[in-house]
């Protein structure tokens, strides 16, 4: 299939809007994501069902040349076999023509995409964990959507409703005249509109291919070194040699108190057991609609935490500067990871990538095993061990004093000068060292060394950018780093 390209000029954005349906909508809205699960079911047992057919007749000895043909499962091909069989299907036959098309291409394009995934994964032409074979979605798990791609997908000129195939006219949460504007004037043109259930309500996701208009950033001869954590949640120092630090609002934890009363209410109440077969009662479910509610709020004001703080670092520095964290190891740590998961390492980097490169500035990720926290920001000794629970850096050499995660800021900020434009994880412009045993220098060893650093060796050798002689501690080459006031 023919890959969409955007006009020049132009490119492709999604607005996810909030939906406020009323009781009809919301049922037809129901009605055409659970077609989109029962057609995404019926793929997976359309293809299967040929697989255990082959499986069953090479057990009974059958030729090859005999067995039952594959059944593709490309989209075409799908949805023909759909449209054959949805009239006589006793499943489908009652009630397939009460929902949109889409609806069920939708589940059809799901259930392609799902198998071409697990064929490229079991031939290791897709990167990544191995992809399973594709399994049926239960009603009580599935993720209620569904795409539209044709027929009438507009904003109405009173910015407060938009219309969608065979639902109709729903009224919107908020307010986006903006978008009804920028379309009458031809800078915006709608491409598809997928309803989604999310956070116990409905959003309407356009993807629209808009003009692209450039801002200039407040501060574009400027970079900023960016140093994650869980105490503070971002530590910014810029090239400028200001320090500024952005608090950790822990919502999760904010929210414990009310998440503990709430999940004992819901152990009180008879809950769905599929061993054997026991429904869950109403007062369960309207026990574990208030508990979904308090987790919907923290995932709220983490998100508004995240965007406000992505976009003003976009607006304001040319150049921002942020580490390639193992964040699922640190997952992996059972003291950590439920702060690590609300702090959203993996997210900050994901909003500050596209926002950079919609913006039209530049983003750098600093090589995994770069030393930003053992590195001196003035004289560039790199010390050999520095565990965490040293939360201030002193240097050996300078005598600097300074916070861990400052130091680590300015160091971060010095390595925009030195990186070429491509911005990608160790893309230095600094000669390699010759290669030495790692050492101290990986910050997450699980196992003790053997033996001990010799006289005159400090750990190994400096993960990249590799940089400096080795003199006991090593020296970095300082001329890009600013100097501290």
């Amino acid at each position: 299939m023919k890959k969409f390209k955007p006009q020049p000029g132009f490119t492709v954005l999604a607005h996810k809007i909030a939906l406020d349906p009323n009781a009809t909508t919301y049922r037809h809205l129901h009605s055409h994501a659970g077609a989109a699960r029962a057609a995404y079911n019926w793929a997976v047992a359309y293809i299967t069902a040929a697989w255990w057919q082959r499986k069953a007749e090479q057990s009974y000895g059958i030729p090859e040349d005999q067995l039952t043909e594959w059944r593709p499962w490309s989209l075409p091909s799908l949805r023909k076999a759909f449209n054959e069989d949805k009239r006589t299907n006793p499943r489908f036959a009652g009630w397939w023509d009460e929902n949109s098309k889409e609806a069920y291409n939708t589940g059809l394009a799901n259930a392609s995409a799902a198998f071409d995934n697990y064929a490229k994964s079991k031939s290791g032409k897709r990167k990544g964990r191995k992809i399973g074979i594709p399994r049926f979605k239960p009603k009580r798990k599935a993720r209620l959507t569904c795409r539209f791609t044709t027929g009438t997908i507009r904003v109405e000129p009173d910015g407060h409703h938009v219309t969608l195939p065979r639902i109709g006219t729903v009224r919107l949460h908020e307010h986006r005249c903006d978008l009804r504007a920028l379309i009458v004037a031809g800078n915006m043109r709608i491409l598809s509109a997928t309803a989604r259930w999310d956070r116990g309500r409905w959003f309407v996701s356009l993807q629209v291919e808009a003009r692209h208009e450039l801002v200039k950033v407040a501060r574009p001869g400027t970079a900023v070194g960016i140093d994650l954590g869980i105490k503070t949640l971002a530590v910014l120092a810029d090239s400028d040699g200001v320090l500024g630090e952005e608090p950790n609002p822990r919502h999760l934890d904010r929210g414990q108190k009310q998440l503990r009363r709430a999940s004992r209410a819901v152990s009180r109440r008879r809950g769905p057991d599929r061993r054997i077969g026991q429904q869950a009662s109403k007062r369960w479910e309207k026990a574990n609609q208030a508990r979904n509610k308090i987790h919907h709020r923290v995932a709220n004001l983490r998100e508004d935490t995240l965007h406000k703080l992505t976009t003003r670092l976009v607006s304001e520095y040319g150049t921002i500067v942020v580490e390639d964290l193992n964040v699922a190891a640190m997952g992996r740590n059972r003291r950590l990871s439920r702060r690590v998961a609300d702090a959203a390492f993996g997210e900050i980097r994901r909003q500050l990538t596209y926002k950079t490169r919609r913006r039209g500035t530049r983003l750098i990720v600093a090589d995994r095993w770069y030393p930003s926290s053992k590195t001196c920001s003035r004289c560039g000794v790199v010390k050999a061990k520095l565990p965490l629970s040293v939360r201030v850096f002193e240097c050996d050499n300078c005598g600097l004093v300074l916070d861990r995660d400052a130091n680590a800021g300015h160091n971060l900020a010095a390595l925009a000068a030195r990186t070429t434009g491509t911005g990608v994880a160790g893309d230095l412009d600094l000669a390699k060292a010759k290669s030495k045993p790692r050492g101290a220098d990986r910050k997450t060893r699980a196992t003790r060394p053997r033996r001990k650093a010799g006289t005159g060796r400090a750990g190994g050798a400096i993960p990249s950018p590799r940089a400096g002689k080795e003199t006991g501690d090593r020296q970095q080459n300082t001329g890009a780093q600013p100097a501290l006031r």
